[in-house]
């Protein structure tokens, strides 16, 4: 890059031993910043850039996920508080851990289990599993001891039994068991005969990958789509799409090696292919007409490549790093999902900045006005490099003429959209959230509807006394009493000792769905009544409960507690991200408050949608009364860090027009109309990305979904087209108020134009306006 850079300040001496060429380069490296100096290097160095990034993606991707693998997260590691302290002394206590139980049910309309053919059916479902050697503790409805396996009116049963081994070898070995089950259905066509059970965690785990791998081939054609009507040319399309899925891949390889020291989620690659390519996209796009915008005003290439690179490079550090900072706070929320989706966001969007900041500008270097070939036939015809958006242009003077009406009415709009976020209630989804079309859904909700619900998945107490003791056994068969008495517990209540006979697992079904308040409720009395009563006044005896709804209160609780500490977390630094990147504290302050009001619409819209169930006809699910637990965090920490691209984004281009000597409104105007457009591109590409999980069966994928397409679109419309406008034009030159006990804040120097090659070389640099 041959080009003369425009800085502030005299023109250093120029020494004797330097010709002007060596002056002027010395003086751009100086002048660029960070971001300019790395697109410099690889622009210099393309084939070491493109190469070394090929490189460390196919070994990244090979060494973590070919040879290391990945680490999830073990089922009685997941959970918190109370149930976590059980779920690990069950994993001592147990050398199988949990139970892997598997049923099967049969049913008729006509029939009772009296009837011959009833019972026919019931023996050739025992035939066909009790020779498996994977199969232990079979049971029977028409055994004496398990007469609670039939329903009262006879037309229902359960055979049930537990798997040999962990979950991990359950799994391995139910397909054969099922089989076998599917064919005495096959063989009774006039009953129903359904499994569930460990086969019900296969098939929907089966059923949660695929849809998440659907969803990312679905979201690729959709991210080529709206890249091919803004950028125009199958090339500089080729060009983010390439960068951004080896972005992925290179950190999915990451991911893998990192999860032996922290293990990841089972959807950790779902949420990498969701943030990777949406952040990848943005930055590559951001970068790209940035440098077209500077060769459409008569520079040429590589000159356009400099501005770029100290421009929208620098937007893209300063958003990166705004980003990451708001992915850490799900560090703070102590949960272990949590902190591998944290680990995964990070690092995926540093991989996207790093190879915007350098295998980008390496490509454009390389490829120059080859970028502009492929052209897509009259879409080509619309770009407009040179100038802003027409459109919105048109759309801001208005803003901008009436500043206050615009607030009032954008503000008025957003803070009634958010209200209904003060009345959100978070759960734990249960079956009732899956398609009933899944695999041994039927079967789980015929079971629900049958008996009791806590018969599928109960309360489980661990009991840490030595069980050979007599007051031990009293304090256990007073538990099993005084449960039952209490009207919020069903039958069988199942004890079982541990081989060194110094724990009990203590299996109480509850009344209710699970996750339901009922189920709650009688979690709470279990806890603080009846267990102190018994259990607790062993001397040497302690206690704790797991299971599903153990886990669900926990972990809403948990997530309750920590809330405020993520908010605080990520409110703090962001702000302090942008003070010291602006120089302003006015500018960091309204930030947070605009990006608070687009997280609050976006909550409002999930809950007016599926907590209140307005979407149900329009999305086809069912309302459960709540909003998934996990989503509330996980939400806001993703919405603001995606929804500062825009905003870093955006105020860069009118800091940078202010800087040269614009007057307020005008920067903002042509800060506003310079980047719109590709602001709503990149905006599109996420809400395209976004809703495709929308369309998901799965309840907590559309919720995710929604909640994330919604949040862009508000904040890529109402915020920055409206609100920060008015905003702005209201405060004037109060935008750039900086009080004098922060002047010691480091002063990042404005982004400077590069000339264009053409001019001559030992021409003196001209001072900034």
């Amino acid at each position: 890059m041959k080009s003369r850079v425009i800085q502030d300040g005299p023109e250093p001496e120029r020494s004797a031993h330097h010709s002007p060429k060596e002056v002027c380069e010395q003086q751009m490296q100086r002048a660029m910043n960070v971001a300019g100096r790395m697109g410099h290097w690889s622009a210099n160095h393309w084939k070491t850039a493109v190469f070394g990034w090929l490189a460390c993606v196919v070994v990244f991707f090979y060494v973590g996920n070919m040879l290391v693998g990945l680490k999830q997260i073990q089922q009685n590691d997941a959970g918190v508080g109370q149930s976590h302290r059980a779920d690990q002394i069950f994993k001592k206590a147990f050398p199988e851990r949990a139970p892997q139980e598997e049923f099967v049910l049969v049913q008729s309309t006509t029939k009772t289990t009296s009837d011959p053919a009833f019972r026919a059916t019931v023996d050739d479902v025992i035939a066909a599993v009790e020779s498996s050697p994977q199969v232990k503790s079979l049971h029977s409805p028409y055994d004496p001891r398990h007469r609670d396996l039939v329903t009262s009116n006879g037309r229902s049963a359960l055979v049930t039994w537990e798997m040999k081994g962990d979950r991990d070898q359950a799994i391995d070995n139910i397909d054969a068991l099922s089989a076998r089950t599917e064919a005495v259905a096959a063989q009774h066509p006039d009953f129903y005969v359904g499994h569930a059970g460990v086969s019900s965690d296969k098939a929907l785990d089966k059923l949660f990958t695929d849809q998440l791998a659907l969803a990312g081939e679905r979201s690729i054609p959709i991210t080529i789509g709206v890249l091919l009507i803004v950028l125009g040319t199958l090339v500089a399309v080729g060009v983010p799409i390439l960068l951004a899925l080896t972005g992925v891949v290179g950190t999915i390889g990451l991911v893998a090696l990192t999860s032996h020291a922290v293990p990841a989620d089972s959807n950790v690659n779902a949420v990498i292919l969701l943030i990777g390519l949406a952040v990848g996209v943005d930055y590559s796009l951001f970068y790209i007409k940035r440098w077209r915008e500077e060769r459409a005003a008569g520079k040429t290439p590589d000159a356009a490549l400099e501005a770029a690179a100290a421009t929208s490079g620098r937007s893209v550090l300063i958003s990166g790093f705004t980003v990451m900072v708001a992915m850490a706070g799900m560090f703070f929320a102590a949960d272990k999902t949590y902190l591998s989706f944290g680990i995964a966001t990070i690092i995926v969007v540093a991989v996207a900045m790093l190879g915007s900041l350098t295998v980008l500008p390496a490509l454009l270097s390389k490829l120059g006005t080859k970028v502009d070939r492929g052209r897509i036939p009259f879409v080509h015809r619309f770009r407009n490099d040179a100038e802003g958006s027409r459109l919105w242009g048109v759309i801001l003077r208005p803003t901008l003429r009436h500043p206050v009406v615009a607030v009032v009415l954008g503000g008025g709009a957003l803070l009634l959209l958010a209200l209904p976020a003060f009345r959100m209630h978070t759960a734990q989804s249960g079956f009732e959230a899956l398609p009933k079309n899944a695999p041994t859904v039927e079967t789980i909700q015929r079971v629900q509807d049958a008996f009791s619900n806590g018969n599928v998945t109960p309360a489980l107490v661990a009991v840490q006394a030595n069980t050979d003791l007599p007051s031990t056994q009293r304090a256990i068969a007073a538990l099993k009493r005084q449960a039952l008495a209490s009207g919020q517990a069903k039958t069988p209540i199942d004890v079982e000792i541990s081989p060194s006979h110094d724990v009990a697992r203590v299996s109480i079904p509850l009344v209710g769905e699970g996750v339901d308040s009922e189920s709650n409720e009688a979690l709470q009395t279990l806890r603080n009544d009846i267990l102190p009563a018994t259990i607790g006044r062993l001397p040497d005896a302690s206690w704790a409960v797991t299971g599903l709804t153990a886990q669900s209160f926990d972990q809403n609780a948990l997530l309750k507690s920590k809330a405020p500490i993520v908010f605080a977390f990520v409110l703090t630094f962001a702000f302090l991200l942008l003070l010291i990147a602006f120089r302003s504290i006015v500018i960091a302050l309204k930030a947070i408050v605009l990006n608070l009001l687009s997280v609050g619409a976006a909550y409002g819209v999930l809950i007016l949608t599926f907590q209140w169930g307005w979407g149900e006809g329009i999305l086809d699910f069912t309302s459960n009364g709540g909003i998934a637990y996990w989503l509330p965090i996980f939400l806001f920490v993703i919405l603001f860090g995606l929804s500062m691209d825009y905003h870093v984004f955006i105020l860069s281009r009118i800091r940078e027009a202010y800087d040269r000597g614009l007057p307020t409104e005008e920067a903002i105007e042509s800060g506003i109309t310079k980047t719109a457009g590709v602001v709503t591109s990149a905006a599109i590409v996420m809400v395209g990305v976004f809703f495709v999980f929308a369309l998901m069966p799965i309840l907590d994928m559309k919720e995710m979904g929604i909640g994330l397409a919604a949040a862009v679109l508000i904040d890529a419309t109402i915020v920055r087209a409206v609100l920060l406008p008015a905003s702005m034009k209201l405060l004037g030159d109060w935008n750039w108020y900086l009080p004098s006990w922060l002047e010691w804040l480091p002063r990042f120097a404005p982004e400077l134009d590069v000339g264009d090659s053409r001019e001559r070389i030992d021409a003196p640099p001209v001072p900034a306006a």
